[in-house]
């Protein structure tokens, strides 16, 4: 290996509420047609948490299988320098700055031979099973399949570490298929849904409304290109937008509030014949009238998982500054203080996104 230690500092669950530092985890190895990279930091995502916390979508109930293979170091929001290629990789230099998408495709699936590789069916990701390991670790192994991006040497840290999660953004945004003639709402204006608010305001809608609880997060929901922001806990926001719509409601609904109740909100806000797109991933289960889908509007409710074909742009866009990222990475911690970033990772002291860098 090199230069290379043998071993590395680095977060490793071993099961529910089981996650502990190791400062001496062994190395991963490089294969033939692997790349190792030395991580440069790694975002916490609102999944890392979920997972920790023993999430049934991760962990497996009476209904699904569980999904995360253990031991399994976290994280999938991260981007390094190449420090070994393996000897059949092309195309790739030792010292290249680079990051990948979360889905570490198989590549003979149907989905992947169709080129829909983020539907990949044995679905292998990065972050939450032990043959792909994910960034909260000095190291980590690209594997032959992994979909790479180059990153921009000068691009600083705190605007890189939002590739991942403003692709899915994007990507979310696409699936709405927003016009220039659309009223379009946005319901969370977390890290994501700020990543939808200032793709959207690329797209020039007539109006782009942000709902969110928390002010702070309106306020940079404004600053990100909403026309008008709405906070559901102190105003009827359905009554508003249908009253602004001369009772007809918004053309276009995005879900990104990861709260059940946001569902109804949105079916209730929503036009005939709207569009309703579900990004969240819920804690619980979201408990809706369906007829209000087929017999009262006849809505396309439309699903976005993931960020495939994002990364291009969206790098080329943080870079430019055309996708805002001011103050939205607002706090980093070393790997040893792990659960000090968990905790604020969480939101409750007003952050937007933090990470662990090394």
């Amino acid at each position: 290996m090199g230069n290379i230690p043998k071993s590395m500092k680095a977060l490793v669950a071993y099961g529910k509420d089981d996650y502990r530092f190791e400062a001496e985890y062994p190395t991963p190895q490089c294969g033939p047609d692997d790349i190792i990279i030395k991580t440069e930091g790694c975002g916490v995502c609102a999944g890392d948490l979920k997972c920790r916390h023993g999430a049934a979508m991760f962990w497996g109930d009476d209904m699904q299988p569980s999904w995360v293979k253990t031991p399994f170091i976290p994280g999938h929001e991260f981007l390094g320098h190449i420090v070994e290629v393996g000897e059949n990789v092309s195309g790739y230099q030792i010292g290249e700055r680079i990051t990948a998408d979360q889905i570490v495709p198989c590549g003979e699936c149907r989905f992947c031979k169709s080129g829909r590789y983020w539907m990949c069916q044995p679905h292998a990701t990065f972050g939450f099973q032990k043959e792909n390991n994910g960034g909260m670790a000095e190291y980590v192994r690209y594997p032959k399949t992994a979909v790479i991006s180059r990153v921009p040497e000068d691009m600083p840290l705190h605007k890189a570490l939002l590739i991942e999660p403003y692709a899915c953004s994007k990507h979310a945004v696409d699936r709405a298929q927003i016009r220039n003639e659309d009223v379009v709402v946005i319901a969370g204006a977390g890290t994501l849904g700020l990543g939808m608010v200032t793709y959207a305001r690329m797209q020039n809608p007539s109006q782009l409304i942000v709902l969110d609880m928390a002010d702070h997060r309106l306020e940079k929901a404004k600053e990100f290109g909403a026309d008008l922001v709405m906070n559901p806990g102190r105003e009827n926001v359905v009554e508003k937008v249908l009253e602004l719509t001369d009772g007809y409601g918004c053309d276009i609904y995005i879900e990104a509030t990861g709260h059940p109740s946001s569902v109804p909100q949105g079916l209730n806000m929503v036009r005939k014949l709207g569009r309703f797109v579900e990004f969240s991933v819920f804690g619980e289960p979201a408990t809706v009238d369906w007829s209000i889908i087929g017999d009262r509007k006849e809505l396309d409710v439309l699903g976005s998982h993931l960020s495939p074909y994002c990364y291009p742009f969206v790098i080329k866009n943080i870079y430019s500054g055309k996708l805002k990222t001011e103050g939205v990475l607002s706090r980093t911690f070393p790997i040893e203080e792990w659960e000090k970033a968990f905790e604020y990772a969480s939101g409750k002291y007003g952050d937007f996104k933090v990470a662990i860098t090394f």
